[in-house]
């Protein structure tokens, strides 16, 4: 089971006190890794070496818009200890696809060729990628389909939308099933997990899937990686008890190592904007307007 990487969610910190609190059976990715200046990005390259990661197996991320970007961060990543790399063709955000990144690479045939032969000429390091179905079209995954096919791959992670739909709308599932059956590689679900139920339904529709990858519903949830291990929907109140007790590690964790309240707020709260069904609406509107340290810390009192 995979965790999917969040921009500004699934850090070191996160990363470390979830697998602590809930079990380490997940595979975990760093957000996607890019260059800055032709270096890998300082910050980047922090949150894959920090000591924090050891309790959890890390896959890096990475993204890019051509053939120089491509080879320049596999090579940095590569030399920077990862043994694993996984290549972002399907992040969503218009600030990445403007630049002809993540999603908008779907279509690019040229590109699709170097991803092939950077995986082949790459022998020591083993590929991945994650995906969508195209940036507008979700047929443009037909370009990129015969360099899936030729490249080099542990497993490819679909999430069957288009950029342009962000986290909304269809899913185009019978255009995942057409993808699951054209490829030669093992092909992962992503897209709308958020219970057992949910996953579930996949598993009964798509059985030859490898398996699943969650990232939006682990953040609302984080317990369910768990529970689908456990095969048992955990109750309400065992929900509640493990989110506190992780949520007040990741708190500590950040008071302990940032400087002045401000800071320490804008780390933590986002740690509760997709978690609305597990806390109730009341609370997380109020931990979510909090403004200040102190009023924060009020607003956990009703949890």
């Amino acid at each position: 089971m995979h965790f999917a990487p969040v921009q500004g969610h699934t850090d070191a910190p996160y990363r470390h006190f979830h697998a602590h609190v809930y079990g380490s059976n997940l595979i975990y990715y760093t957000p996607f890794l890019r260059l800055e200046h032709g270096q890998l990005r300082r910050r980047d390259l922090a949150d894959f070496t920090s000591e924090l990661n050891h309790n959890i197996t890390l896959v890096p991320q990475i993204i890019f818009r051509n053939e120089e970007e491509l080879y320049t961060l596999a090579h940095l990543i590569h030399e920077a200890g990862a043994k694993r790399i996984d290549l972002n063709m399907g992040c969503p955000f218009p600030l990445q696809t403007g630049h002809g990144r993540g999603a908008a690479t779907v279509a690019n045939d040229a590109l699709g060729a170097a991803m092939a032969r950077l995986t082949n000429e790459m022998t020591n390091v083993t590929f991945s990628l994650k995906m969508r179905l195209g940036f507008s079209d979700p047929d443009e995954w037909h370009t990129l389909l015969p360099h899936l096919n030729n490249a080099r791959l542990l497993h490819v992670a679909v999430h069957p939308r288009v950029a342009r739909q962000q986290y909304s709308g269809e899913l185009y599932l019978d255009r995942f099933r057409q993808l699951l059956d054209s490829c030669t590689h093992p092909v992962i679900y992503n897209g709308e997990l958020r219970s057992l139920d949910d996953v579930s339904r996949i598993n009964q529709m798509f059985p030859s899937a490898a398996d699943i990858m969650i990232g939006r519903g682990l953040l609302g949830r984080p317990s369910l990686g768990a529970e689908i291990a456990e095969g048992r929907e955990w109750t309400p109140e065992e929900r509640r008890a493990k989110l506190l007790t992780f949520h007040r590690l990741l708190f500590d964790h950040y008071r302990e190592t940032l400087c002045g309240d401000t800071q320490i707020l804008t780390k933590i709260q986002p740690f509760w904007e997709y978690a609305e069904n597990e806390i109730g609406r009341k609370a997380w509107k109020t931990l979510r307007k909090a403004n200040t340290l102190p009023k924060y810390t009020t607003a956990l009192t009703a949890l």
